[in-house]
Formats: structure tokens, C-alpha cells, sequence
């Protein structure tokens, strides 16, 4: 039979009137009885599952209710989240095939959660992105969000952190109650700022403090909404942060094709079907996407202004060297 935890899920998501959680559950309660060989019980149960959501389309209504509207954060939330409203679809991602493929997974688990609620299981949604800057991490968020339909808040660390012992611990707090309410991806960009080890020669009591409380909230955290760590210094972050998260993705600089994917991308509208590939990727490597993007960005611009709009391999890797000359 339903276990305790589960009946209060069914009261609780019925007095809700959320009725996409209270038919996962009821799922999950036939998935467990068949488990145990009542299959006539889980029959009847998963039959009246299936009517009952039947009933609600033919009538023109939605089993699950709808997401929360988005809003700009007011009050007390107001200045420490940003709301974004994304439109980077994953076809404008440049990455490596196993990032691809363990974000597309996520995404896969997500549009299919009610499918893994009727066995017991839980979508990925409670991600650490490491990997060096203009790698992707951020962007990667944003895709999440446009491809799950979901806005995107970032977490504003400058006006989360504050001097005041407590005071930032009660504003994260804000935050994961915001979480828990509306349905969202949540990026807190630059997470070594609250992740940093604790006892590092630099520790102070208060970032140990909002460590603690980052720690005890994540973990307490059971919303449906998706939250993303993204960090340059993964070897700065606290171990017991790791356990935390549901998959660690590591970025990293692109490759030989991934820097030509990139170019091309940026430079569909000019003809570069004469570029020498080899050498311009040869003097590409070792530079971010983003890195690749503004080289290509400015030979655009020197094309556009000074050679008739020609696009050559001497534009393109003469912005490649200025960008490797400034990370010197």
C-alpha cells in the first residue's frame, strides 16, 4: 500500500489542486504495488489515473497547472534576483559531444519526468557547471531555460553577500523559497564566491555561515525547478558540495572543429568556402568560444569596413593573434 509519505503527497498535491503531481504519485503508488504483485491493484489504479486525465482533455483542461507567471522579484527579493526571459536555442551551442549529450539528458529527463515519476525516479535538475571562462556555462543555462519554456533567474552574488553576520544566510533563504515557488532555472554564476572550502586560509566566518546554509538548503530543496552552480574554480568549491548535485559538467575549450563550427556559425552571412581551415584553427587553439566568437566578430567588422565585405583566412587569424596577445 501507499506508504505515509505518499498519502500526504496525494492530500497535499490534491488540496493544491496540482493535479500533474497528484497523478505522478498515484503512479508511483501503482509502479509499487506491481513491484509487490498486486497487479490487479495497479491496474485499476494506473486505468483510473488514465480516465481521469482522459476526462480533463476531453473537457478542454489541463492535467498539470500552469507554471506560475514570471516576474521581476519585488521586496525583499528585489536586487538579488534577474529575471531573463532566453531565447538561445541549443543549435546555437558550440560544444563538445559528451557536453552535448549530458546536457540533452537532462532536457530528455525533464520533458519526460512524469514517465520517471511512475517509477519512483526524478529528473536531473540540481546541476554544478564547471570549466574555464567562455566555455559555455552560462549560456548552457540559458538553454535549459528557452528549451523547457522556463524563465531564468540569476542570482545577483554582489547584493547576496553582505558584511552583517546572518543577513546573508536569511536573503538565500528568500531565494530557495522563490525557488520552491516558481518553476525556473536558477544560475548562481560565479558559485565560488559562497562555495569556497571551509578552514581555506581565507575563510571567514560569514561566507562559512552562507556555505552552511547553501548546503542544508539545496539538499532540503524538492521543487520542480532547476538549479545551476556555474564556477571558473571547481578546485576552490567545498567536497561536500559535489554530493549535492545531481551531475558535475565539465566545459572545456573548444576543439579543432568546434573552433571551425564556430566560426562558421558566426560568419554564415560571408562566403567562406575558400578559408584555409588548418591554419586558422591551428592559430585559434587554445582560446575560449567566447574568445573565437569576438575574433570572428571583429574580423567581421575590418571585412565590412575596409575589404568590400571579403572575408579571409588573413582577417580571420590576424583577430585570432590579437586575442591570443591579450590573454598574455
Amino acid at each position: 500500500m501507499a506508504t505515509a509519505e505518499q498519502i500526504k503527497a496525494l492530500l497535499k498535491s490534491h488540496a493544491d489542486r496540482d493535479d500533474q503531481r497528484f497523478y505522478a504519485i498515484a503512479l508511483q503508488v501503482a509502479a509499487k504495488e506491481a513491484r509487490q504483485g498486486h497487479h490487479k491493484l495497479a491496474s485499476d489504479i494506473k486505468a483510473m489515473v488514465e480516465r481521469s486525465q482522459k476526462g480533463l482533455k476531453d473537457m478542454g483542461l489541463a492535467a498539470a497547472k500552469p507554471t506560475p507567471l514570471a516576474q521581476q522579484p519585488k521586496g525583499d527579493l528585489k536586487g538579488l534576483l534577474e529575471l531573463t526571459h532566453s531565447t538561445v536555442r541549443s543549435s546555437e551551442l558550440v560544444l563538445s559531444s559528451e557536453v552535448s549529450e549530458r546536457l540533452e539528458q537532462v532536457l530528455l529527463e525533464q520533458r519526460q519526468k512524469d514517465r520517471l515519476a511512475q517509477f519512483g525516479l526524478f529528473p536531473r535538475r540540481k546541476l554544478l557547471f564547471t570549466g574555464s571562462p567562455g566555455t559555455g556555462k552560462t549560456m548552457s543555462a540559458a538553454v535549459l531555460a528557452t528549451e523547457l519554456k522556463l524563465p531564468l533567474y540569476t542570482i545577483v552574488l554582489d547584493n547576496l553577500i553582505t558584511r552583517f553576520m546572518g543577513e546573508t544566510a536569511a536573503k538565500l533563504r528568500l531565494i530557495f523559497e522563490h525557488i520552491k515557488r516558481t518553476r525556473a532555472v536558477y544560475l548562481f554564476d560565479e558559485f565560488d564566491a559562497i562555495g569556497t572550502q571551509r578552514g581555506a586560509q581565507n575563510d571567514v566566518g560569514e561566507i562559512r555561515r552562507v556555505l552552511n546554509s547553501f548546503l542544508l538548503f539545496v539538499e532540503q530543496d524538492a521543487s520542480e525547478s532547476i538549479i545551476v552552480a556555474a564556477t571558473n574554480h571547481p578546485e576552490l568549491l567545498d567536497k561536500a558540495l559535489y554530493r549535492r548535485f545531481d551531475d558535475i559538467i565539465r566545459f572545456e575549450k573548444p576543439g579543432q572543429d568546434q573552433i571551425r563550427k564556430l566560426i562558421e556559425n558566426r560568419l554564415s552571412v560571408f562566403d567562406t568556402d575558400s578559408l584555409a581551415w588548418a591554419d586558422i584553427t591551428a592559430a585559434a587553439d587554445g582560446l575560449s568560444s567566447a574568445e573565437v566568437t569576438r575574433a570572428c566578430e571583429d574580423a567581421a567588422k575590418e571585412a565590412v569596413l575596409h575589404h568590400d565585405t571579403k572575408i579571409t583566412t588573413a582577417l580571420i587569424t590576424k583577430a585570432i593573434k590579437r586575442r591570443q596577445s591579450g590573454k598574455q
